[in-house]
């Protein structure tokens, strides 16, 4: 197991932590901050050994979210991605994922004096291909003593592993949102080749069998891809595709990756897909881009970082 992270020196006292959750870890230290224009903060934080993961701020009308990673890298390769086109490194351990969290809490706390509402693990890198370590964090966050996440309000975002999904379920630590991105597994197959070896046939029943609760629905992550998968022909498919799923459908128009194929529908089609799928009766929403400004997208800073030649420096950025 990796050695504990150095601890980060903050500006906050300790009489003024939270108790529980938020006073008991070490810090990581921030190698960059970028703040944009609509309250997103995303930071580079460095690992033990010199690696470092992203972590974004995003503030909603009604809270703040935590969006985090739970690998260096990706193996999945997604064409859409930049981490995906990094490479992967290795996973975060439960301790790495914990300190990445309460380092994002302390930046949030520092500034606007409240701890975060929600957490997403939708940065970079697989979280159910890194299970265990998830699982050791996702206990500490819904379970710790004083404040803490109620687990409705964690979201684990994965291509789709059938098996780990049913656990995931079992263990009621987290809801699931599912990147499904395609509605026939021969363009996901193009679009996600590391996603190969859990294909439609087995994940689309792991999704229909996962014990939400009450009114909950599966959330459906679809990344609009012009010229790929943004037709309403797709959107006809998809909604074949789910059937039977209470599920609500996040569309995400493409972050296109600097010098990738791919880009993003105008927004006349982006709301005509839409459109397509609310008139099949299905919940969709088309969802804002968080941050464009300072490169929010996964993977994006990091990526400037490595190609700046910095890649094990422990040097600061703190400014916006």
């Amino acid at each position: 197991m990796m050695p504990s992270a150095r601890p980060l020196q903050t500006h906050i006292p300790e009489h003024d932590r939270a108790p529980g959750l938020w006073s008991s870890r070490n810090l990581l230290p921030v190698r960059r901050r970028q703040t944009g224009a609509d309250g997103t903060r995303k930071l580079l934080l460095e690992l033990v050994d010199g690696q470092s993961v992203e972590t974004v701020i995003m503030t909603m009308p009604r809270s703040h979210t935590l969006c985090l990673s739970s690998q260096v890298g990706c193996p999945v390769g997604c064409t859409f991605c930049r981490t995906g086109g990094s490479g992967f490194v290795r996973n975060l351990t439960a301790d790495e994922l914990l300190a990445q969290i309460v380092t994002a809490g302390e930046e949030l706390r520092a500034a606007t004096g409240r701890w975060p509402e929600r957490a997403v693990f939708m940065g970079m890198g697989e979280p159910l291909l890194n299970f265990a370590a998830l699982r050791g964090c996702l206990e500490t966050l819904t379970l710790a003593s004083g404040p803490h996440l109620s687990w409705r309000k964690i979201l684990v975002s994965t291509v789709g592993i059938p098996d780990r999904l049913d656990e995931l379920g079992r263990l009621r630590l987290a809801l699931p949102a599912v990147s499904l991105h395609a509605s026939t597994q021969d363009l996901r197959d193009r679009l996600m080749p590391g996603a190969r070896a859990w294909p439609l046939r087995e994940l689309i029943p792991a999704l229909l069998r996962y014990p939400l609760p009450g009114r909950e629905r599966m959330t459906v992550e679809y990344i609009l891809i012009r010229d790929a998968n943004d037709t309403d022909l797709h959107a006809r498919r998809l909604h074949e595709l789910l059937g039977d799923m209470r599920a609500k459908i996040n569309l995400i128009p493409c972050n296109p990756v600097p010098g990738g194929p791919h880009r993003a529908p105008d927004r006349e089609r982006t709301e005509g897909f839409a459109t397509a799928l609310k008139a099949l009766g299905r919940t969709a929403f088309v969802r804002r881009s968080h941050g464009p400004d300072i490169m929010a997208a996964c993977g994006q800073l990091r990526a400037r970082h490595l190609a700046d030649g910095t890649g094990t420096d422990s040097s600061q950025e703190t400014s916006p």
